[in-house]
């Protein structure tokens, strides 16, 4: 059994030699007359295929032929109908008398290369080589994880992407608005960053065979800014709301004040509501004792703002008023007014009698 198989093993590899012989060398010495030669090589143009694709690789026959093979880097793929290659993606498409062609099926970069066909007939070879060429789709292959900074940091995004041919990378924000960013090759700078850069940046490599796109969250933190507060009047035992708004990342938590005095929720019919960026005071029957001045503060980790807003009482109008008209509710000044108009009309009658006696 080992003679058998030591047997076996030498002929198969004296057959390969045999074959590798035989299709890279013209057949027999290199012996040439003018005007003719033994052997002809031919260079096709170069086969350019897709990752996963199938590519076909076919070259002509002739007549007497005797022996014919693909190779790749001198491995022997087919020799005439025989198989010698071991990966199942290979296979014999069409064999005869005008073409040869075999194929190769979900290719991968493994398979770029170049390829020879080698036709042997009784009075010389010939080769007929093709180099095979292929793209890959563009991949991303490091990206920055989504970030939060504080306003004010320097800010660097990488996005790498492998393919070929090479991809190009570019850069832009796509939230709260798409604009193009400036960038070079995979890296996106941002000095300084401010609270408007914050968003969705999206990393788009791009080649001749498809585009790979991903998106990174860039977040700004920065401390409230408070609108400014306005005033509310309400009159006695009526319901008053009194409101704060505050612009901040992470958003802000409120507190509200009476003088130094901190107002917490539920006391004496007052009640706080935050949803937010907005904070409510709401006094559900307002008493004399709750007109006054307010203060909210704002606050997050990087610091805090403030605004004041007064109470104030809005007097009702009393059922006299209402039946002498809208005109007839007054304060202090528009009744001095009023006095001094009288008294002034009543000059004048006194002069135009003076003037007729």
């Amino acid at each position: 059994m080992r003679v058998s198989g030591y047997f076996t093993a030498s002929w198969k590899s004296l057959t390969v030699m045999s074959f590798r012989l035989l299709f890279l060398l013209p057949a027999g010495l290199p012996v040439h007359s003018q005007g003719d030669s033994q052997s002809d090589n031919k260079v096709m143009d170069n086969i350019t295929v897709r990752q996963g694709d199938t590519v076909s690789l076919s070259c002509g026959q002739g007549d007497l032929v005797t022996h014919s093979a693909w190779l790749n880097r001198s491995s022997i793929m087919y020799a005439g109908e025989d198989k010698w290659s071991v990966d199942s993606r290979v296979s014999l498409v069409t064999l005869n008398q005008d073409e040869f062609t075999i194929k190769i099926e979900n290719v991968d970069m493994t398979d770029e290369g170049q390829y020879v066909c080698a036709v042997q007939t009784r009075s010389k070879a010939t080769t007929t080589s093709v180099h095979v060429i292929v793209q890959v789709p563009p991949k991303i292959t490091s990206l920055s994880k989504d970030l939060v900074v504080n306003e004010g940091s320097n800010v660097s995004l990488i996005c790498a992407a492998s393919g070929k041919p090479d991809p190009s990378v570019s850069w832009k924000i796509i939230s709260p608005s798409a604009q193009s960013l400036p960038s070079e090759d995979e890296y996106l700078e941002i000095q300084s960053v401010s609270r408007q850069r914050a968003g969705t940046y999206e990393c788009t490599a791009i080649n001749d065979v498809a585009t790979d796109i991903q998106t990174v969250e860039l977040t700004v933190n920065y401390a409230p800014s408070v609108s400014e507060g306005k005033d509310v009047g309400v009159t006695l035992g009526q319901q008053g709301v009194l409101q704060c708004e505050a612009d901040a990342v992470p958003s802000a938590d409120f507190e509200w004040y009476r003088d130094d005095r901190r107002i917490f929720n539920s006391f004496d019919g007052i009640e706080i509501e935050d949803s937010g960026a907005l904070s409510k005071l709401t006094f559900f029957n307002v008493s004399e004792g709750d007109y006054g001045n307010y203060t909210c503060v704002a606050m997050n980790k990087l610091g805090s703002a403030n605004t004041s807003i007064v109470l104030f009482v809005v007097i009702e109008p009393t059922s006299s008023t209402l039946l002498q008209g809208p005109d007839a509710v007054q304060d202090g000044n528009s009744a001095a007014r009023a006095a001094l108009t009288s008294t002034c009309l009543l000059v004048l009658v006194a002069l135009q009698l003076l003037l007729k006696f």
